[in-house]
C-alpha cells in the first residue's frame, strides 16, 4: 500500500499541500535562475505589468494586479526606482497621485528578466506533453472554478 506524502505546508489536504509544494518549488526555481541579474520573481512581476498596461499606472492599480498589499507594492517599487528601472511622475488630474512608469533601461532589464522566466519555466515543465498541459490546465481550472465561487 503506498504511503501519501505528509505536505510540508500542513493542510488537511495533500493534494492542497503537493499544489502548494510545487508553487514553492517553481518559485524557487525562477528565482535562482533571476537572482544573478538582480532580479526576483516579484520584480518581474511588477515590472510585467508595468510592461503590459502600456500606460502609466497608480500605486493602488499595480497592487490590485498583482493580488498583493500595498505596503508590499511600495516596497517593490521603491526597490525598482531605486535601481533606475521605474519612475513615478505626478498624476495630471490628481496632485495627491503618482503614476508609475517604466524607464528605457527598465523596459530592457524587463525583456531579459521574462527571458529568463520563459525559459527556466520551459525547462520546469518541459517533461510534459502537450496532452497532458492541457490536462493540468483543465484540473487546475476546475479547482479556481470551485473556489471561485465562494
Amino acid at each position: 500500500m503506498a504511503r501519501q506524502r505528509q505536505g510540508s505546508h500542513g493542510s488537511s489536504d495533500a493534494l492542497v499541500d503537493e499544489l502548494f509544494d510545487t508553487t514553492v518549488m517553481l518559485r524557487s526555481f525562477a528565482e535562482s535562475r533571476l537572482r544573478p541579474m538582480g532580479a526576483s520573481v516579484a520584480r518581474l512581476r511588477a515590472l510585467r505589468m508595468l510592461a503590459r498596461e502600456g500606460e502609466p499606472l497608480r500605486m493602488r492599480d499595480l497592487s490590485e494586479m498583482l493580488g498583493i498589499a500595498a505596503r508590499t507594492t511600495t516596497t517593490i517599487v521603491d526597490s525598482l526606482e531605486q535601481d533606475g528601472l521605474v519612475e513615478r511622475v505626478r498624476h495630471l488630474d490628481d496632485r495627491r497621485a503618482f503614476l508609475l512608469t517604466l524607464t528605457e533601461t527598465g523596459r530592457a532589464r524587463y525583456e531579459e528578466a521574462e527571458a529568463i522566466d520563459t525559459q527556466a519555466l520551459a525547462e520546469a515543465t518541459g517533461m510534459l506533453s502537450a496532452q497532458e498541459r492541457e490536462q493540468l490546465r483543465a484540473l487546475l481550472g476546475k479547482v479556481r472554478d470551485a473556489v471561485a465561487q465562494v
